[in-house]
């Protein structure tokens, strides 16, 4: 029997459309004559999904009764008897009730497939084993109904229903997806714009990745070697040197670029196992690869360019970082094309990146000491000690009377090699080698350091003042150069100065920095007043007898430098920098003394918002009183009954605004001050939104309240009743008439949340965190609104408790505010 074909439907998160599109495609089957039958279809109410049952034939449910609960199953044997071509099975991880043939759904249909039935099925990526704890991490939420990654990699086809995680809200919010007493709580928690995002890219690459898997499947069954960049996979060579942390982090770069790029390291070891480089540095960045997400490898190669390519093409690589040349010139120029030289040469396809990286790219100021470097004066010299033997071996071998022209000629040609190479001394030694090798050797008499003749006198010296002639050429030449080349990095360090400065850096550690990089100090350190103000040191370049070196920098403040000794040249340069330094310190001073006054500032502003705001608030009940006791005590009229009952009723009512007034004020210093006593304990929330209603006098009607049974949480009973009340006032204030506002309660994960919704005019989102500022009545003008305490107490109160206090928009117009509070259980652990 031929087994049958599982095709399934993978969705982000409910609601995308996965069992929609499956109805879909059973009527499109259905119609092409093919027999399509329903095995199971969850519709969860919605009426679009519910219409495309009709004119498909629905296997019955069996029915299972468990603990007093009645459940509806797939009828397993009942859709192996009716045995359609395609079976429709919706909830491929869908766990079945107990007493079940099978545990979960997806071992159903791996029943119905062996029977030679083909089924569609559907799954949100939330459901694949290997994902869970990525889900639980974006979420907060555990999945229990799992299905194995291999039941989804071995199926037949795998689509992806996909939809954009703001539509998925639109759809949410018009009730498409749960029912409306469902929808607030489900887009503050699970449908978060955020958390769908990162679902939907989960989906993505996961399904990317099965597309790969079979793309790799195909090229192996047709024997195609050659790379297909259908995705970028960057390989990074680590040479085990301190470069390597800058290569991986280019290329990580590089790789994310692009969805679903992939990252791989490779370093080449020599085939006897001799380490070159320090293990500890090899271990870090290998450390960091797997913190990227790429994958470290190890290739053992004598031929380092050719193992590098060989491993990018055995990985599919399209891309190749690698680390910018450490050789010097003279290196370069007799070690022909190096590493990157090949590797470029042999890559072909793949694209290579030469990156440069900090120990190629310091700046470092050249040193106007000698003119030519040591290196070029040694190489001239061993030009001399090695050419003038070889050369008197030459030109012996073919020695004649005719021959003493081209034989002075080729002499002269050595030394003046010698002298652009080496300078002055090596060729001063050429040109007095090569006279005494010549008279000894071609001019009579042969063999003997002899001068018979004054022209041959003559031109010795002759022969000795042009080698001196081109070498002081040379040496003046090599002397501009770098001179041109200090003055050339002298702009270059002072730009950066000014760069580091003005571009908003920590100007101080900047310039630090820039210091020691550009002189190759070993450290720099600055202080004032004996503190240490920015640092900056290279442990390579630490020896014990380096230089200190102190500069001082003001009245209070010094640079320290170790290292190697300044010239005055140096020191020139070195001015500029203190002369920044000391401007970086005033600025340092200046912004802690702003940073000092800030508070002061901020507590003048509280201050004459508090008299602006509570000149009248406090005037008025204090006015209705007096006026109402006034008129008590008076003799002059006679008060009714009921017109006394009103008067007292009025000083009641304005001494209550007076004394909520004050004790609001209070609680605001000790906010401000740090001392709000807070008394920590389990809370059921249940029980304080009750109280909260109480105290406010509201009725059924008044308010509606929706709360889920949640964790206790940890807070501050009489604290959190406060905040209640400001916040089911403001609901109330603002909340249309027929409109009551809405007491929510849910638990998302670790945290169990409140919200207090409203269908008002709601606040714009540049104001949204006005709301929370003392004093704010966000154009208020009655003045019966207080003075805008309420909210900042609030969110006071509920930092206070370890909580968070935020405003939302309502899902079609209006304000919901948050509050969020660890739950017990999570406090306890």
């Amino acid at each position: 029997m031929t087994k049958g074909r599982l095709r399934v439907m993978l969705g982000a998160a409910p609601g995308v459309g996965k069992t929609f599109t499956m109805l879909e495609e059973g009527r499109r089957l259905q119609h092409l004559g093919i027999d399509v039958a329903v095995a199971v279809v969850e519709t969860h109410g919605r009426v679009a999904t519910s219409s495309l049952l009709d004119g498909l034939e629905v296997v019955p449910r069996r029915v299972v009764e468990h603990r007093g609960v009645v459940l509806d199953e797939l009828d397993l044997d009942a859709v192996l008897a009716r045995h359609p071509t395609v079976a429709l099975v919706d909830e491929l991880a869908h766990t079945n009730a107990p007493g079940s043939r099978h545990e979960k759904r997806w071992q159903d249909v791996s029943e119905l497939l062996d029977a030679g039935i083909d089924v569609i099925s559907t799954v949100n990526i939330q459901h694949i084993e290997s994902l869970n704890d990525v889900v639980q991490g974006i979420t907060g939420i555990i999945q229990r109904e799992t299905i194995p990654d291999a039941v989804l990699r071995e199926a037949d086809q795998v689509e992806l229903v996909d939809l954009a995680p703001q539509s998925l809200r639109n759809r949410l919010s018009e009730g498409l997806v749960y029912p409306a007493t469902r929808v607030d709580a489900a887009l503050s928690n699970y449908f978060r714009l955020g958390n769908l995002t990162a679902l939907r890219e989960l989906a993505l690459l996961w399904l990317a990745d099965e597309v790969d898997s079979a793309l790799k499947k195909y090229r192996a069954e047709q024997g195609i070697s050659a790379p297909w960049e259908a995705r970028e996979r960057i390989v990074v060579a680590l040479t085990g040197g301190p470069e390597g942390e800058t290569l991986l982090r280019r290329g990580a770069r590089i790789a994310a670029r692009s969805s679903g790029g992939q990252l791989f390291a490779v370093h080449v070891t020599s085939p006897d196992g001799l380490a070159e480089r320090d293990p500890a540095v090899l271990a870090g960045q290998r450390a960091l690869v797997e913190t990227l997400g790429g994958t470290y490898h190890q290739v053992v190669s004598d031929r380092v360019p050719e193992a590098l390519v060989d491993f990018a093409r055995s990985v599919e690589a399209t891309q190749l970082v690698i680390g910018v040349s450490r050789r010097g010139r003279v290196e370069a120029l007799l070690g022909g094309a190096g590493t990157s030289g090949t590797v470029i040469r042999l890559s072909g396809e793949i694209d290579v990146h030469i990156v440069s990286h900090a120990q190629a790219g310091e700046r470092r100021l050249p040193r106007l000491g000698g003119s030519l470097s040591l290196q070029r004066r040694l190489i001239g010299f061993g030009i001399t000690l090695v050419g003038l033997p070889l050369l008197t071996w030459l030109l012996s071998a073919g020695r004649s009377d005719e021959s003493i022209t081209s034989d002075v000629l080729a002499f002269q040609l050595l030394v003046v090699i010698v002298a652009l190479v080496g300078g002055i001394w090596p060729a001063l030694l050429a040109a007095i080698g090569a006279g005494l090798l010549l008279d000894f050797f071609f001019v009579d008499p042969l063999y003997t350091i002899t001068i018979s003749e004054p022209l041959h006198l003559l031109a010795l010296l002759i022969f000795v003042a042009v080698a001196v002639l081109v070498s002081v050429v040379v040496d003046q030449a090599a002397r501009r150069a770098r001179s041109a080349a200090r003055s050339a990095a002298e702009a270059e360090v002072l730009i950066t100065i000014a760069g580091s400065v003005l571009g908003g850096e920590e100007a101080a550690q900047a310039l630090v920095t820039r210091l020691r990089e550009s002189f190759g100090m070993a450290s720099v350190l600055l202080q004032q007043n004996g503190e240490i103000v920015a640092v900056a040191r290279d442990p390579d370049l630490m020896a014990d007898n380096d230089q200190e070196t102190t500069i001082p920098i003001g009245a209070n403040a010094g640079l320290d430098l170790r290292g190697r000794s300044l010239t005055p040249s140096d020191r020139r340069i070195l001015g500029a920098f203190v002369s920044q330094l000391e401007t970086a310190l005033e600025q340092g001073r200046l912004r802690a003394e702003a940073a000092g006054v800030r508070p002061l500032a901020e507590a003048d502003r509280l201050r004459s918002a508090l008299l602006a705001a509570v000149g009248h608030d406090l005037r008025r009940p204090l006015a209705a009183a007096r006026t109402a006791v006034t008129s008590l005590r008076s003799d002059e009229v006679e008060l009714a009954e009921g017109d006394r009952d009103e008067l007292i009723a009025t000083a009641d009512e304005s001494l209550a605004a007076l004394s909520d007034l004050v004790t609001d004020l209070l609680d605001v210093s000790r906010l401000q001050a740090g001392v709000l006593g807070v008394s920590l304990g389990d809370v059921a929330l249940d029980d304080v939104v009750g109280g909260a209603i109480d105290e406010l006098r509201l009725g059924p009607g008044d308010v509606t309240l929706d709360l889920a049974p949640v964790s206790e949480v940890r807070g501050d009973r009489v604290l959190l009743e406060r905040v209640i009340v400001n916040l089911v006032t403001n609901a109330l204030r603002y909340a249309p008439a027929g409109t009551p506002p809405i007491v929510a309660t849910s638990e998302l994960g670790e945290r169990v949340q409140l919200r207090v919704i409203d269908t008002g005019p709601g606040i714009p989102l540049e104001r949204r965190e006005d709301v929370f500022v003392p004093f704010q009545r966000l154009g208020d003008t009655d003045n019966t609104t207080g003075v805008g305490l309420g909210l900042a107490l609030s969110k006071g109160f509920v930092e206070a408790m370890g909580g968070r206090l935020e405003a939302e928009d309502t899902p079609g117009g209006g304000l919901t505010m948050v509050v969020e509070l660890p739950a017990v259980a999570v406090v306890a652990s």
